[in-house]
């Protein structure tokens, strides 16, 4: 591939980036990773290599003469890609990465198997029966999570050796923390191991998400401190429980209790026999490869034998000496899995493991809306006909709806009613062709008799003009206004299939209404069928308000100043020619009116104002 072709596709591998946080890789001619990097924005991030390359430094510049091919993966929040950034960086050795290749890991959570376990902080994740909590993505994030644990749940954080043998010798005496309160004294046998168990279990459902048995409790002691009018100590308790409810979840980048795994997920694509397969590894409790398979579902073929080829595809494309883990994530069994010799089959309904599949099926579901999108901008028209087809088969349409036109009206309680029609052709917008509607016929907020006068209007004078009606009628409104637009189809005697979108208490697209008597469609909201008719609401919607807000404005200018005696149509007019604004006219001396209208109307708008 020559230079120019080169930078060509990675300007479009950088336009298709997301703006989510993420990580991103940078690859050579040869395939190999050469550098790992972590974003808030992906977009933004990769894009500042290919800018200013002055500014950059000679590593930069090197860096970038090499770069082929751009991957990368999205993850839900920006210590998630540093997580995911450090386990990618340790397990490939990028040549251009020099920060993280050190064995220094993140810090974590311990909860030690010992007697009267302590809970304490760690970098070394050590496979000896005690429980670990994390990562997490700083040093500072895991010190607050220990103090507030501390604040909450009295426990020890001294090292010595409580064995029943050495509590019951009286070896050790109470210390500091004894007498402040953070420890109930379980070296002097002031607290049974049985308790101190019970508050070990407090934590360790705080550290893994689940928040109800610690709420539980600080609300029987803030309670009970109410209750014998120790009102500063339930202060305590409440702002425990406040700090409680903003607590975060941890991250599944990264996972202690699951080693070495490998994920499948399976998404199929609406609109073709396209089946996307995605695929992660999870090394030591890392993700390290994450990678996503096109497959052609063909006629006869099912979701489990897809399942099966891609495991078989990714398997014997491993790097040599590498192999599947003994362990394969999936969300349903694949088809013949008993050959998969030495591979046991999970599939998760909740859990460590179910969070995984579902951050694999993400992935999927990105790969797929990035590589639709690449389809829109490299060939628009094959886009085109992928959406008309959609169009027509989830409305029903005996055609696909190329022309498409929306209707929608604006009314404040009633005042300045108006309503507009914006037309779609070949799911592009087509501006010349918009329409503006003042309401003539109806008094008050009545859009059933307001959306009857624009729709007759519209289509009688199409009908007259002998000009081309549409393919679909859209209704900004439900079951009611599609019921209007029918009515008046008919009176016309027109046949043109009509759909209703309503929405919900939020003011968001909620429900799809086709045909007469209208039929709800079920749409998934990431469909791009879901979308196309979101954005033509959205359109009718801004294009009617932004109509009433001017028909307002204009009202409200002319009412003022109509209200003068002596000032006509042809006055308000000159004064609004000149001055622009109403302010000004109000705040204009009387010579420059004088000047402008004469004298003696000068004199009366002045008098009208200093009123």
């Amino acid at each position: 591939m020559s230079d120019p072709d080169v930078k060509n596709t990675l300007r479009e591998q950088v336009a298709l980036l997301p703006l989510s946080p993420g990580v991103y890789q940078f690859l050579d001619r040869t395939g190999k990773i050469i550098y790992v990097g972590k974003a808030k924005s992906l977009r933004k991030r990769v894009s500042s290599y290919f800018v200013n390359s002055r500014e950059h430094s000679a590593k930069v510049r090197a860096l970038v003469r090499q770069i082929v091919e751009i991957r990368h993966i999205v993850v839900g929040s920006e210590a998630d890609a540093l997580l995911l950034e450090n386990s990618l960086i340790k397990t490939l050795q990028p040549r251009y990465n020099i920060l993280l290749k050190d064995d220094k890991s993140y810090p974590w959570i311990v909860v030690r198997r010992e007697p009267f376990p302590r809970v304490e902080s760690t970098r070394q994740v050590v496979r000896d029966g005690s429980r670990y909590f994390g990562p997490y993505a700083s040093v500072q994030q895991q010190r607050s999570i220990l103090e507030f644990i501390r604040s909450v749940v009295p426990l020890r954080t001294c090292r010595l050796n409580l064995s029943p043998s050495a509590v019951a010798r009286g070896r050790y005496s109470v210390c500091l923390q004894y007498h402040l309160g953070n420890c109930k004294g379980p070296c002097v046998g002031a607290q049974s191991e049985e308790e101190y168990d019970r508050q070990v279990d407090l934590v360790v459902s705080v550290l893994r998400g689940d928040l109800r048995p610690v709420r539980r409790f600080l609300t029987d002691e803030m309670e009970r401190a109410a209750g014998e009018l120790r009102f500063e100590a339930a202060q305590a308790y409440k702002a425990r429980i406040e700090a409680l409810d903003h607590y975060a979840a941890r991250s599944v980048i990264v996972s202690a209790s699951l080693t070495d795994a490998d994920v499948f997920s399976l998404l199929s694509d609406e609109e073709d026999t396209t089946v996307y397969c995605n695929c992660l590894r999870v090394r030591h409790g890392s993700i390290v490869s994450v990678q996503t398979l096109r497959l052609s579902a063909g006629i006869e073929a099912d979701n489990a034998e897809l399942l099966a080829y891609a495991i078989r595809h990714v398997a014997e494309h491993l790097p040599e000496g590498e192999r599947l883990a003994r362990e394969v994530i999936v969300p349903f069994l694949p088809a013949a899995s008993q050959l998969f010799d030495g591979v046991t089959f999970t599939v998760p309904r909740r859990g460590e493991k179910f969070d995984l599949l579902e951050f694999s099926l993400k992935s999927a579901r990105i790969y797929r809306a990035e590589r639709l999108k690449n389809l829109e901008i490299k060939n628009p028209e094959r886009h085109t006909e992928r959406l008309m087809s959609a169009l027509q088969k989830e409305l029903r349409l005996d055609r696909p709806p190329r022309h498409i036109e929306c209707f929608d009206n604006s009314n404040l309680q009633g005042s300045h009613p108006v309503a507009s029609c914006v037309v779609f052709r070949d799911g592009k917008p087509s501006r010349k062709e918009y329409r503006h509607f003042n309401i003539r016929t109806v008094e008050g907020p009545d859009d059933y008799a307001s959306m009857r006068e624009v729709v007759f209007r519209r289509y009688s004078r199409l009908v007259a003009e002998g000009s081309e009606l549409p393919d679909l009628v859209i209704a900004d409104g439900g079951k009611g206004q599609m019921g209007v637009i029918h009515e008046v189809l008919t009176a016309l005697g027109l046949d043109i299939p009509i759909a209703g979108l309503a929405k919900d208490d939020r003011h968001r697209t909620a429900e799809l209404y086709c045909g007469y008597p209208p039929l709800l469609v079920g749409l998934r909201p990431t469909s791009p069928v879901f979308h196309f008719l979101t954005s033509v609401q959205d359109e009718v919607h801004r294009f009617a308000i932004t109509f009433h807000r001017q028909k307002r404005s204009r009202a409200f200018l002319h009412s003022e100043l109509e209200q003068i005696e002596g000032v006509g149509a042809k006055t308000l007019e000159t004064l609004l020619r000149h001055f622009g604004t109403v302010a000004k006219v109000r705040a204009a001396g009387y010579e420059e009116l004088a000047a402008l209208v004469g004298p003696a109307k000068a004199k009366k708008i002045r008098m009208f104002y200093e009123k």
